[in-house]
């Protein structure tokens, strides 16, 4: 009898602090790395006699992000107050939403959104001590600045199917909320946090298996190794005949491993009950409009526009689309010249995005986007041949300048002519003769190696095509 195979089924929450001025429900200015304790007043410390009052520029980023997602949204929605004791809540509480968020449903990709909130950000813990692990002699102090800051809760359905997949759509939403300007996203500073629930189930069957929660992963790396992890961890319990049990997890990215922070019978009750303090959130129609006229395009939108306008591929066109910076890095370099969409698009993302790194801006290298135009456009003319082109784009992206110049300098023009380039064929045919015989027969598979021997006495500045047609010229072909 076979193994059962298992599915994955993982729905995620992300966390994002917006990028207002001020905090959610009072007025102490946002920052990140200022001295702690030094960005509180009475509101957001929970002192008594104080009264929250809404953030309307927090509540505006999270129409814009409704929008943005095809969410329904709620022409009133509440706040409310979600009750549990924690150091790093003040008041014993937390104004988050419940029955009556902001915005409901929607899609971005592949994945459906269930809901999106507005909330506050707890304060931060910081643990003292050698160990590593909380003891009696070790020590949490509290850091209230980031206590307050205004969250959205973008809340997933569970449509993905691979921490691959998890990975990659964080990085679509990352950058449509920086499209949008509704939060920097920046993962190592926590303004991006993702937990994802996790369970797993047989393949073929509709019935979700019993799910785990991973809690606040900070980089998209740590999150695909973390769902790997726990989705081999409940096969693993599975297959041994045990019962997965829900529980909230923590993943170590130093280790490896996977530990419990507090099972189901565990689980916070938190007595939702809505904010007595904050009136009931009306949207009218000149916030929708607001809302509506501040929406850039956005990468699907991009995207589509890639293909149907400039005839990008599907691949070329998404990852254009997906990474911001290479989106604008290589529109910019198509109105500099008069260079084709596809071959420029080919480069951007393969030869460029390899030479800088994987996450590196070009806009922030040495090559301007004119210059790696121009570069395109000496290949497609037959001017450089693209083994040239790449000694060329290395020059670039070291110092800078002109491809042109590079050209003429290094000795790296193309050897394309007939009279220039047929005695080299000439030889390269006398050097390989049982190579020259098998293509006389007909079979063309080695006409690599004449070509090879061609581009390594040019130094790669012949033009294959042409030495192709040569060798057949010659051969009588």
């Amino acid at each position: 009898m076979s193994a059962v195979e298992y599915e994955p089924v993982i729905g995620l929450e992300i966390h994002v602090q917006l990028s207002t001025r001020t905090k959610m429900f009072c007025g102490c200015a946002l920052s990140f790395g200022e001295p702690p304790n030094t960005r509180t007043c009475p509101v957001c410390l929970g002192l008594p006699g104080t009264l929250p009052v809404a953030n309307a520029e927090a509540i505006h980023y999270g129409l814009m992000i409704g929008m943005a997602l095809g969410c329904d949204l709620a022409p009133r929605s509440i706040f409310h107050r979600k009750n549990y004791f924690y150091p790093d809540l003040p008041k014993g509480y937390q104004i988050s939403q419940y029955d009556e968020p902001l915005c409901r449903g929607g899609r971005l990709g592949d994945v459906r959104i269930h809901r999106v909130h507005l909330e506050e950000d707890a304060a931060k813990l910081v643990h003292v001590g050698a160990s590593g692990r909380l003891h009696a002699s070790d020590a949490s102090i509290v850091d209230f600045n980031r206590g307050g800051t205004p969250l959205a809760e973008i809340v997933t359905e569970p449509d993905v199917r691979s921490a691959e997949q998890a990975s990659e759509w964080l990085k679509l939403l990352r950058t449509t909320l920086r499209q949008l300007g509704v939060s920097d996203v920046n993962m190592e500073e926590g303004s991006l946090r993702c937990d994802a629930n996790i369970s797993v189930r047989p393949v073929g069957t509709k019935e979700l298996g019993t799910k785990t929660e991973l809690k606040n992963m900070n980089s998209f790396r740590f999150i695909e190794r973390g769902i790997k992890a726990e989705v081999e961890r409940q096969i693993g319990i599975l297959r041994d005949g045990g019962q997965v049990v829900q529980e909230t997890l923590h993943y170590d990215p130093t280790t490896g491993a996977i530990t419990s922070l507090r099972s189901k019978e565990e689980a916070h009750d938190y007595r939702y009950f809505p904010e007595p303090d904050l009136t009931p959130v009306s949207i009218t129609q000149a916030m929708l409009d607001r809302a509506r006229e501040a929406l850039p395009e956005l990468p699907a939108a991009r995207e589509a526009r890639f293909k149907d306008e400039l005839g990008l591929n599907g691949e070329s066109a998404r990852l254009l689309a997906w990474r911001a910076e290479l989106g604008d890095y290589f529109e910019s370099a198509l109105s500099s010249n008069g260079v084709e969409a596809q071959p420029l698009a080919n480069w951007v993302t393969n030869e460029l995005v390899q030479r800088l790194g994987g996450d590196a801006d070009p806009a922030e290298s040495k090559v301007e986007p004119s210059a790696l135009a121009k570069l395109v456009a000496l290949v497609g003319e037959r001017k450089v041949t693209q083994g040239a082109a790449k000694q060329v784009l290395d020059k670039l992206v070291a110092e800078g300048g002109d491809p042109q110049a590079i050209v003429e300098a290094e000795g790296l023009g193309a050897v394309g002519g007939a009279d220039e380039l047929a005695p080299v064929v000439a030889a390269a045919l006398e050097a390989n003769p049982d190579i020259a015989e098998r293509l006389r027969g007909g079979d063309m598979k080695p006409i690599g190696v004449i070509v090879g021997h061609v581009m390594r006495e040019t130094k790669g500045r012949a033009d294959g095509g042409e030495v192709t047609r040569l060798v057949r010229e010659q051969l009588g072909l």
